[in-house]
């Protein structure tokens, strides 16, 4: 009996690159560049919503979020040398998000009237809530617990459990495009409107370009305007949290950050 065949590049005309397939390094730069943003975009949005809540600075958050790109590019690197090797960037869950609110909210550590104090027992709370759960999954992993569970997992079941991780941050994230109003909505309906309706556009050599960098894009035409609206004193006389919200220059991320994170979450 002939082997018979069927190449992916044969059963899907629009496909131009394969598993195992090179692209050229200029363009696998700029999709390199553009999954580190997108996964930015998750790293510093979890600190941005959690560290005030906990009490934190807006050096702590800076502290955070240097702590999470540094583990998330060494899990990245450990998964593509050990592990599954997909391409994937081991970053930030929101699925975790809930639980460290609860964790948050607790009435022990809301009683700590010093803030840097509360946020210092508060992320130790944090980590040894992640380890375990972390020592449960390395458990069921190593165990082939998983596998044997993962057969009654049909996709029936598993989209309701992921719609509702992502409904139930909805109230949380979503109202935060309305602190700044003038350039969340032009950035959402730019990028809907560039991944859905201009991707077939073909520029430079017939290469789909906005098919293959809306976020890049996107960020870029959104991060002008907003350099436009802060140097021309739109938000000068306006409320801190709008300015916070709105200007380019008031996260204080940037400049509060260290060069080296020497920050220890060991309570004194």
């Amino acid at each position: 009996m002939a082997d018979i065949s069927h190449p992916p590049m044969e059963q899907l005309q629009d496909l131009e690159y394969c598993i195992d397939s090179n692209p050229p390094w200029p363009e696998t730069v700029l999709l390199a560049f553009q999954n580190y943003i997108l996964m930015l975009g998750t790293t510093v949005m979890i600190p941005s919503l959690l560290v005030p809540y906990m009490g934190g600075s807006n050096r702590d958050k800076a502290c955070v979020i240097q702590t999470l790109l540094f583990v998330s590019g060494l899990n990245t690197l450990l998964q593509t040398l050990f592990g599954t090797r997909l391409p994937a960037v081991v970053g930030g869950s929101f699925a975790y998000v809930m639980p460290i609110l609860y964790i948050i909210n607790d009435s022990s550590l809301q009683r700590i009237t010093d803030h840097h104090d509360r946020f210092i027992h508060t992320m130790r709370a944090i980590q040894g809530a992640l380890i375990v759960a972390s020592s449960i999954q390395i458990v069921a992993g190593y165990s082939q617990l998983w596998g044997l569970f993962s057969r009654f997992f049909s996709p029936l079941g598993m989209a309701p459990a992921i719609g509702l991780v992502g409904l139930g941050l909805f109230q949380r994230g979503f109202p935060m495009v309305g602190n700044c109003v003038e350039i969340g909505l032009p950035m959402l309906l730019l990028v809907i409107g560039v991944s859905q309706y201009l991707k077939h556009t073909k520029l430079l050599k017939d290469i789909p370009v906005f098919e293959r960098f809306p976020l890049l894009i996107c960020i870029s035409i959104i991060w002008i305007y907003s350099i436009i609206l802060t140097a021309s004193g739109t938000y000068r006389n306006k409320p801190d949290p709008t300015q916070t919200s709105c200007r380019t220059d008031k996260a204080y991320i940037i400049s509060t950050a260290p060069w080296l994170v020497s920050y220890s979450y060991k309570a004194e």
